[in-house]
């Protein structure tokens, strides 16, 4: 999956789908992979959750200007792997190259900790997988 693209999608592309990606992109890099990761949401919310962009911020993770956007055909179409957390992508879920569902994923403002280690640790065998091939 050299060089290809990952995109996390969650309801609102405000929490989980960023945390993952930000996981995805720090993991990745350690292990050498070319593959790059974005988040989105289905129904985005306007910002991303404060707690995450503090958390993200805290570990020198800088989102800039970066907000939250609807996934769309476009993100998913090709090669792109794509993740959700407990949504539906619709009729755009055909045009992607992977699809996995991680929707046992605790709610993160429900219990922020146990949310982030769940997506670490899947995005951790994610990386796994990638460079194992």
């Amino acid at each position: 999956m050299s060089g290809h693209k990952l995109v996390f999608v969650c309801l609102h592309g405000a929490a989980k789908s960023v945390l993952a990606a930000a996981a995805f992109e720090r993991l990745a890099r350690a292990r050498g992979l070319a593959t790059r990761a974005d988040f989105a949401g289905t129904e985005p919310d306007p910002e991303i959750a404060p707690r995450v962009a503090a958390a993200l911020r805290a570990e020198g993770v800088e989102l800039g200007a970066r907000r939250p956007r609807r996934v769309s055909g476009a993100d998913v179409t090709g090669e792109t792997a794509v993740v959700t957390f407990g949504c539906d992508l619709g009729p755009i879920a055909a045009k992607a190259g992977a699809l996995e569902s991680w929707d046992d994923v605790p709610a993160v403002g429900e219990d922020f900790d146990a949310a982030r280690a769940a997506i670490t640790a899947r995005v951790g065998a994610l990386v796994d997988r990638l460079a194992a091939r």
